[in-house]
């Protein structure tokens, strides 16, 4: 399809639109800079484009999956004087999770990219996923509890759009949530425009240094086994959306390499890690629009806002109660997606097999929010300590290598009768990243 600047242009902004209310819902979140975030994903984007040879219609935006990582760092370094002396070292976490990219990059151009799924099936992913959305749901709920009502009115605007909108409007359901949830807290009282007026047109981002400690590192690099396993999903569905095979060309290799190198771009600013995004990929299916450069425009867009300090500083101004309202329907969003995945997986959960690594890691990853009190902590000499999410996803995948499968023909399939009685009792539930 032939396009002129103008509508490139055009549909460049569209791309920034769909992944800006999530791009920088996680630095909102977590204590990160906005603009930071902005950067890093433009920047990101750019990046992988070019390690890709530009051939994969992707764009890169802040990653939630990190989102538990990040506060339990920002806890654990956290004084009185500056709560947020943690962060350095979560973004020191996140460059070295963006490493581990690059090393299973390598693997699997030695062995295929079914070493992947081998070491990290549905079976433990799903669950792990699972962890992810329930451990964030007190986080969600300290934010929305201190005006209810809006955090309402931000939850029902969101999921209305998402359910009834149509065109770009549909893609947009978190900005949307952001929008009506913004303009509810001003007849509430809850805005100050203060910081915006405060703040100069142009300004480049708080770009800040990572700081690295065994702890920190504990934390936050086995969420690169989930986001890798997240990366192949959006790469798979880009290459259906398009039509082409990206994991054969440009490479699963390349474009794990590219993710995992923007992630540690994104970490050495200040930012949150990088993920493909499929709210892009829902652009691209509905304007049938395929050409990387498009979205190689958006990066460049998102790039120039990050530096209007005006646009940082009324994000700024998006009250509590609106972010908290948008959070429990994402974190809640992200649980669903791992029922998804083992749904989708069709995992046979009447092999002990498979109800024991749930099990396991289900139970070991909701512990983590006992915080203090968790037993469940490996400790490794005086400094590391592995828990939480990362124990769980060590030992879903210690699990999955050591027990025996079982043979698939030990039982029967069921018959065709039994198979429609449930086909006919079951429902399925589409969900957006």
């Amino acid at each position: 399809m032939n396009l002129t600047w103008s509508k490139r242009l055009l549909l460049g902004f569209q791309h920034t639109l769909a992944m800006f209310g999530a791009t920088v819902l996680v630095p909102i979140v977590t204590g990160l800079d906005t603009s930071v975030a902005l950067f890093t994903a433009g920047a990101g984007t750019l990046l992988f484009h070019l390690i890709t040879k530009g051939k994969v219609p992707v764009f890169l935006g802040s990653s939630f999956a990190f989102i538990p990582a990040i506060l339990a760092v920002k806890a654990m370094y956290a004084t009185p004087a500056d709560p947020n002396a943690g962060l350095p070292y979560a973004t020191g976490g996140i460059v070295v999770a963006g490493l581990v990219y690059v090393v299973v990059a390598g693997l699997v151009a030695l062995f295929g990219p079914s070493v992947m799924k081998k070491l990290l099936p549905p079976v433990v992913i799903g669950p792990v996923i699972i962890t992810i959305g329930l451990t964030l749901t007190p986080v969600a709920y300290d934010m929305a509890r201190s005006h209810w009502v809006v955090a309402l009115i931000a939850m029902v605007s969101t999921a209305v759009v998402a359910v009834f909108a149509r065109g770009l409007l549909r893609v947009v359901p978190i900005l949307a949530g952001v929008v009506f949830g913004y303009v509810a807290s001003f007849f509430f009282g809850l805005v100050d425009l203060g910081p915006v007026a405060r703040a100069s047109l142009f300004s480049l981002p708080a770009f800040t240094a990572p700081k690295f400690s065994a702890q920190a590192l504990a934390i936050v690099v086995p969420v690169a086994l989930v986001t890798m396993v997240e990366h192949l999903g959006d790469i798979t569905t880009v290459g259906a959306t398009v039509g082409q095979d990206f994991v054969a060309e440009p490479g699963l290799h390349r474009t794990l390499t590219g993710d995992g190198l923007a992630t540690s771009l994104a970490g050495l600013l200040g930012g949150p890690a990088n993920t493909t995004y499929s709210e892009n990929t829902g652009v691209l299916a509905v304007t049938k629009v395929y050409d990387p450069s498009v979205l190689r425009i958006a990066a460049v867009v998102a790039i120039i806002m990050s530096c209007v300090g005006k646009v940082g500083a009324v994000l700024l101004t998006i009250p509590t109660p609106v972010m908290g309202g948008i959070s429990i329907i994402l974190f809640g969003m992200i649980a669903s997606i791992g029922m998804r995945v083992m749904a989708e997986s069709k995992i046979d959960f009447s092999n002990a097999r498979n109800m024991l690594i749930a099990a396991f890691v289900l139970t070991l990853g909701i512990m983590s929010v006992l915080g203090d009190a968790n037993p469940a902590v490996i400790r490794i000499g005086s400094y590391l300590e592995l828990k939480g999410l990362g124990l769980a996803t060590l030992v879903g995948i210690v699990l999955n290598l050591v027990l025996p499968e079982k043979d698939k023909d030990a039982n029967p399939a069921p018959s065709m009768e039994s198979r429609s009685k449930v086909d006919a009792g079951g429902s399925g539930v589409g969900l957006a990243k």
